[in-house]
């Protein structure tokens, strides 16, 4: 039997690849306004720490195939982390080991769920040589995705969610009702890049965000969902 390859969380004193330093460079390039700079904190600090992250996730939960080289499915991954690094805040209290460790694994997933539909959608073409014109023009008439229309009054719909969701924050006091809350605002601020919106699913990507346990959660979550009550009676349901 083989043996798992582990992710080890840095503790800022040890010489782990993702530990409070890189945290540290990542904070710095947010900042640094000078493009050279941050191309050498990337280069030096950041980016060895998502090759080695990426590279765990692939080996520790299978994501490598014969038809996807891991150097290719790992240097996306890393293109990816590298265009998500603008969206992590440090004041929200989450560190970034969790937060792009979390990104990084649902990028991993939804890569692979894409890889899957490309494989089916072939073989449903092919097989549709196979069958009645009335039938290939039924199949065709179902891959119609959304309009732009629809996409940009999703955008405001969000936006506006994201606005309430700023509302309900001023109104908490407690720490973990505050992890909560940043988590949920995470989740909409990250919803182009999900493919994976059911409950159960979201629940879990949130409570890994917020390091909470479910207890934490569920008490969080039934605070929030007052004040959610709140507001959107307060708005005439609008929300």
């Amino acid at each position: 039997m083989g043996t798992k390859r582990i992710i080890k969380r840095g503790n800022g004193t040890g010489t782990m690849y993702f530990d409070s330093e890189t945290q540290k460079a990542i904070e710095l390039f947010q900042i640094s306004t000078e493009n050279e700079v941050r191309h050498q904190i990337y280069l030096t600090k950041i980016m060895p720490a998502f090759s080695k992250l990426v590279e765990s996730l692939i080996f520790i939960y299978g994501f490598a195939t014969p038809n996807e080289p891991v150097e290719h499915l790992k240097n996306d991954c890393v293109t990816f982390l590298y265009e998500s690094l603008h969206k992590f805040d440090a004041s929200r209290g989450t560190k970034a080991f969790s937060y792009f460790n979390v990104v990084a694994r649902n990028w991993l997933i939804i890569s692979s769920k894409n890889r899957q539909k490309k494989i089916k959608r072939f073989v449903s073409i092919e097989d549709l040589k196979e069958s009645k014109s009335a039938e290939a023009e039924m199949y065709h008439s179902l891959q119609v995705g959304s309009t732009p229309e629809d996409q940009m009054l999703a955008a405001g719909h969000r936006d506006t969610i994201l606005e309430m969701l700023k509302k309900i924050k001023k109104l908490l006091n407690q720490e973990h009702e505050q992890s909560c809350i940043d988590a949920i605002m995470t989740v909409f601020e990250q919803i182009d890049d999900l493919d994976f919106l059911n409950k159960r699913a979201v629940f879990v990507y949130v409570k890994n965000i917020s390091n909470l346990n479910q207890k934490q959660l569920g008490s969080a979550m039934s605070v929030i969902r007052k004040h959610y009550r709140s507001i959107t009676k307060g708005s005439g349901g609008l929300l």
